[in-house]
């Protein structure tokens, strides 16, 4: 199947648009302003979408949905079609742990990478110490792309030892010397980003958030309608828009009859775009205090992420270290092994509802728990035990 897109448009003025190639990754030229630079949507020819598109199962593999991605230049690892599982009372989570590289990153850089490709790049950028890092990586690999990523030096040792397996030059620096030498690298050497190379707001790669929206197109096809409500992680908020966008999709296709609400879920630590919904604003600075969702602890808000709140009747809000560490434990009592940062989704739901009575909500869960910062520290002693001690520790 071939990519129906069409062209890259202004988020803010969506009148505003741009040919398809070259993807212009810090942000729209003619919309930014020095205060914010304003991220690009992708438009499709949705007149002449497949009438079987969504009448067939999801499948392994992003081509499954190629005529509403920009074209997939890059070969894939089977992302995608993630397990929908209930929790019980109508709550389901989207386990996006399934992944090839264990979170949701690896549909963003299935694209991002594609676009890369299709473009003539010499190689890939990222500025990450988790998932995107990790998912960059393998996809260029794949692709045969050199990869060039900046990690903070804290970052978990698995997280580390996984950029490096897949051949990615990982490099560490002082956090404000990390976007000038990625322009460099871009500028200099031919490379693409596929993250944020924009200081003035969170911009990101403009086609790598269409890798998401198939996270959409499987909950509906699984559910059988669109849900109530989506509670997401949220840090920059490209999870948010794409799967918001896939909704827009799925209901301006006629497959579903609405769009669900969406809660975009930030630890209390940060909450940058709870800040900027509360104050009107586009997007917002915070500073960020210390958490265990070290993934989602972003101090500059997207403006894509206001987009999808505004147009969903959705909401931001903040939840605590005790409410996500609560989450986290009732996930894993479900067998569900996350990282912190993931279980921020369920802890919104529990901590502030809104219970809704018209129909299925589902949480997104994001990536594994061998990701978090403590995974891997903790040591165990051999015990000495007799039966009568194994025994009590059953009873």
């Amino acid at each position: 199947m071939t990519s129906l897109a069409t062209a890259q448009r202004a988020l803010l003025d969506p009148s505003v648009r741009h040919p398809l190639w070259p993807p212009l990754t810090a942000g729209c030229p003619v919309t930014s302003t020095d205060e914010v630079a304003y991220p690009l949507d992708i438009d499709y020819a949705y007149d002449r979408v497949p009438d079987d598109l969504f009448a067939r199962p999801a499948a392994h593999g992003l081509e499954r949905w190629a005529p509403l991605l920009p074209p997939l230049a890059a070969p894939g690892l089977g992302e995608g079609n993630t397990p929908l599982v209930a929790l019980g009372d109508g709550v389901w989570i989207k386990d996006e742990s399934r992944n090839p590289t264990w979170s949701h990153k690896d549909r963003l850089n299935r694209v991002a990478v594609s676009a890369a490709v299709a473009s003539g790049a010499r190689g890939i950028v990222v500025s990450s110490s988790g998932n995107h890092g990790a998912a960059a990586a393998a996809y260029a690999a794949r692709a045969g792309l050199p990869c060039v990523v900046f990690a903070s030096a804290l970052a978990p040792p698995a997280v580390a030892s996984h950029l490096r397996a897949y051949g990615a030059t990982v490099l560490t620096a002082p956090r404000p010397s990390v976007r000038p030498l990625m322009r460099r690298i871009v500028d200099e050497l031919g490379y693409q980003p596929v993250s944020g190379v924009t200081d003035s707001a969170h911009t990101g790669h403009p086609f790598g958030p269409e890798g998401y929206k198939t996270i959409a197109y499987e909950i509906a096809l699984e559910l059988g309608r669109a849900p109530a409500a989506v509670h997401l992680p949220t840090g920059y908020g490209e999870l948010l828009f794409g799967v918001t966008k896939g909704f827009q999709e799925l209901a301006r296709l006629g497959v579903t009859d609405s769009v669900p609400r969406m809660y975009a879920a930030e630890p209390a630590a940060a909450g940058a775009l709870t800040e900027a919904m509360r104050t009107g604003a586009d997007t917002a600075r915070v500073p960020v205090g210390p958490t265990a969702a070290y993934a989602i602890g972003c101090e500059i808000s997207g403006y894509r992420g206001v987009v999808a709140l505004r147009a969903s009747g959705g909401a931001a809000r903040t939840v605590t270290e005790s409410q996500m560490a609560d989450a986290h434990a009732e996930l894993a009592a479900q067998g569900m092994w996350c990282e912190v940062s993931s279980a921020a989704g369920l802890a919104s739901l529990r901590a502030h509802g809104p219970r809704e009575t018209d129909g299925p909500v589902v949480c997104v869960v994001t990536s594994s728990g061998y990701k978090d910062t403590a995974t891997a520290r903790e040591s165990h002693a051999t015990m000495e035990l007799e039966w009568a001690e194994v025994k009590a520790l059953l009873a």
